[in-house]
């Protein structure tokens, strides 16, 4: 498994595309081109497409430089190890392919699917127990009055019944639902509100667990406009791409800005 501690972090969440597996292999060109071109750079990246093009996106990692890079991920996974749930994917299938990372509790599967924090809750100990490293979201919907005690209750639902130790081998990515662009009432965030999240997030698990030492990325729509703005504060090891990690050109601007 590649060694990310000391260089920030690019997760790339292909969502539901792009539409052709030719269209895949281009952004992984494209990636693989500007990485040769340099010599060195503290950046490492995980690639989360979709679950038809995990196996063949793992064969290209296994077959070119950008193994050295790269890990895969997945966009989800099932609650259970084993047993009859159609059209849901296990951590053994996943482990098989390579992944070794899996995003857990990402907003959409909340608020388009319907995913509970109890849901979420099992899917990350599904991870866990499956020695994966799990890529943990949440966030608030909505920026109101109410938020700082919603991500409060959301931290703690999320991570019940874990300990310490299996809590610090997750990254956390923050991820407010208000500023990501697909919502049709979405405004840009900004590193300073985004820093007084994830350090309600923090006092939690400090309190709760005693725990301190905790990875995290921020995942509110980034692109090559905004991502040096977050990716200059400590505080974040990197960040959870989107849309834009779809887009060729965009994403390798992106990774040149890192």
């Amino acid at each position: 498994m590649i060694q990310f501690s000391n260089k920030k972090l690019i997760v790339a969440n292909w969502k539901m595309a792009p539409s052709t597996w030719a269209e895949a292999e281009q952004i992984l060109d494209s990636v693989d081109e500007y990485l040769g071109s340099l010599n060195e750079k503290e950046l490492s990246l995980i690639f989360c497409p979709p679950f038809v093009f995990l196996e063949e996106v793992g064969k290209v990692l296994q077959m070119t430089s950008l193994g050295n890079r790269v890990e895969l991920g997945a966009q989800d996974i099932a609650v259970d190890d084993t047993g009859a749930l159609t059209g849901e994917v296990s951590c053994s299938m996943l482990q098989k392919l390579g992944v070794r990372y899996v995003i857990v509790g990402h907003s959409e599967r909340r608020w388009k699917l319907g995913e509970s924090d109890e849901t979420v809750n099992k899917k990350l100990k599904a991870v866990l127990r499956n020695a994966m490293t799990p890529i943990v979201c949440l966030g608030e919907k909505v920026r109101d009055e109410n938020f700082r005690e919603f991500l409060k209750e959301q931290t703690e639902r999320i991570f019940a019944g874990l300990s310490a130790d299996e809590i610090g081998k997750c990254m956390i990515a923050y991820e407010p639902v208000w500023a990501i662009s697909t919502n049709p009432d979405a405004r840009p965030d900004t590193p300073e509100s985004a820093l007084e999240s994830i350090k309600i997030i923090k006092n939690t698990l400090a309190l709760s667990f005693k725990l301190y030492a905790l990875r995290f990325l921020y995942g509110g729509s980034i692109t090559s406009a905004n991502v040096r703005s977050f990716l200059k504060h400590d505080e974040f090891d990197g960040v959870l791409i989107g849309g834009a990690s779809v887009n060729k050109e965009e994403f390798v601007k992106i990774l040149k800005l890192v």
